[in-house]
């Protein structure tokens, strides 16, 4: 059974989107890709969003 938690080995920021990535097993870059791709579009909603992730998302 996999959990969602942040990653401890491949972090940029936080390791929010890795450990997305690592739960979806697809490549960490489409993950972060989208994180952009989701502040361009929807605005800084983004940034409030990925906060709530970094701070509910166990640590490994």
């Amino acid at each position: 059974m996999r959990k969602l938690t942040l990653s401890s080995t491949d972090i940029k920021i936080a390791g929010v989107c890795a450990g997305i990535a690592e739960f979806l097993q697809i490549d960490p870059t489409i993950v972060r890709i989208i994180c952009v791709c989701s502040l361009l579009i929807f605005g800084f909603f983004t940034v409030p969003a990925y906060l709530l992730l970094w701070f509910i998302i166990p640590r490994e």
